[in-house]
């Protein structure tokens, strides 16, 4: 009887490692939103394409038309290592910039600068500079009639694009809290000529407006809920014979939240405020400079 036993030996090569990621590149993105608003009063207003407020009529004006000056713009850059971080920049325009005197000028609106940030993003600290919204007061209604002009800016909605420098640290996971503050232009909102520009009651005072903000997010990163509170104190300096040349202080205690709930969402911002016209829509003070006496009362707002 014979036995043949074989014996097999075999030897495998060690898998080869993957292949490294690909590097993050530099990337550009184009945005835009072509938008064509209809609209009809049925008594004068102060603006009939994106009306804030009734305005004075005693005939009675009606009106309907259409307009696409709400139609934005925009470009989207990132680069993955500035400073050893991430740095993402946006510019943002639209044609809500007015119009110039000229036969059939409402069809030819004048491009306008919304938004224009760069942000540097490490682990834990984000540094931002630009013209972005107020950091105490980031939350607006979403409308396709009010781009222009955010929706309740005549009602209590804090709404203004300024030049700032704002920085956040931020520490944690599932819950993350932040802590953040900026240095914003001292601007009153007051309007300027045509061409050239003058300093305002805010720009007056030589002191930048300050404010400080607390955040506590849960929820994905890019799409999160968050809660919290804001501070802001400024200063605003009068230019007319009522006011002299009195230095005031502009100063606020803000609120906002943002609720996710699955696609549905809910933003809230509550604040008490002194003169905060810088703000813009405030509804609270008059500006100091202008021809009647500024309030000093406080006043409550929300949208």
């Amino acid at each position: 009887m014979q036995v043949l036993l074989l014996l097999s030996l075999s030897t495998q090569q060690p898998a080869s490692p993957p292949p490294p990621p690909p590097p993050h590149k530099r990337t550009v993105e184009f945005t835009g939103t072509v938008l064509m608003n209809g609209f009809y009063n049925s008594a004068r207003t102060n603006n009939s394409d994106v009306p804030v407020f009734a305005d004075t009529d005693a005939t009675g004006v009606t009106g309907a038309s259409a307009t696409m000056r709400q139609t934005r713009l925009g470009v989207f850059v990132t680069d993955p290592d500035v400073l050893g971080g991430a740095f993402s920049g946006e510019v943002d325009v639209d044609f809500f910039g007015g119009q110039q005197a000229a036969a059939g000028n409402r069809n030819f609106p004048l491009l306008r600068l919304r938004r224009a940030i760069g942000t540097v993003q490490w682990t834990h600290v984000q540094i931002l500079l630009g013209q972005e919204t107020a950091l105490v007061s980031d939350r607006n209604p979403r409308s396709l009639a009010g781009v222009g002009v955010p929706d309740f800016s005549n009602a209590g909605n804090l709404w203004f694009w300024i030049p700032q420098a704002r920085v956040t640290w931020e520490y944690g996971y599932t819950l993350r809290l932040a802590v953040q503050g900026a240095v914003l232009a001292p601007i009153s909102g007051a309007p300027q000529g045509a061409l050239t520009t003058q300093a305002d009651s805010g720009e007056r005072s030589g002191r930048p407006y300050v404010e400080g903000r607390v955040r506590l997010g849960w929820g994905p990163t890019d799409d999160p809920s968050e809660v919290a509170i804001g501070g802001h104190i400024g200063w605003l300096r009068g230019f007319d014979s009522l006011t002299g040349d009195s230095l005031l202080q502009s100063r606020a205690v803000t609120f906002d939240t943002r609720l996710k709930f699955g696609p549905a969402e809910i933003l809230g911002e509550a604040f008490i405020a002194r003169r905060s016209p810088g703000w813009a829509g405030a509804g609270s003070d008059r500006i100091p400079g202008s021809a009647a006496r500024p309030c000093a009362r406080k006043a409550d707002g929300a949208s």
